[in-house]
């Protein structure tokens, strides 16, 4: 539980999200078997069902976790989503309308001063370059993968991309 404490710790500082949220992360990380129900997540952690709740909803919400439910089960199981790696890079829909939302805040300054509208065609410009370069960061990172895969450093049946 100390390195989901740490998992928690980290997203917090880095990433502005609620502890939690890192801590279930972090503990979906390392746990056996490596799918959870709300119960035994709530459990693990020592917290209550409802923070663990909101934790998955928003790990959830951001395609980092997906749940699943064996036939003949009635609690559903939650797991790192398969892909979470590349989910955090494949984002070219967001840095998209974020360009769209920052061209439409130019629009909206219409004559303004150089200054006010340098902030927002910065903006788009650093928006329109992630959409652009994030295609190749994603092939770059399944290369490499299958590179540290070939070379035993990663399992070949690895469950993250």
């Amino acid at each position: 539980m100390a390195f989901a404490d740490e998992v928690g710790r980290h997203f917090a500082r880095q990433n502005a999200l609620p502890p939690m949220t890192g801590r279930v992360a972090g503990w979906l990380m390392i746990c056996d078997p490596p799918q959870q129900t709300i119960a035994e997540l709530s459990e693990a952690l020592r917290a209550s069902r409802s923070a663990i709740s909101g934790a998955v909803t928003m790990l959830e919400e951001w395609s980092w976790i997906q749940r699943s439910r064996a036939a003949g089960e009635r609690v559903d199981r939650v797991s790192l989503h398969p892909a979470i790696w590349l989910s955090m890079v494949d984002k070219r829909a967001e840095y998209t309308s974020l360009g769209a939302l920052a061209r439409h805040g130019l629009d909206a300054l219409g004559e303004a001063s150089a200054a006010r509208r340098a902030r927002l065609l910065e903006t788009a410009a650093f928006a329109r370059f992630l959409a652009e370069r994030m295609p190749a960061l994603a092939a770059e990172w399944q290369a490499y993968r299958e590179t540290l895969r070939a070379s035993g450093e990663l399992p070949a049946d690895s469950r993250t991309s």
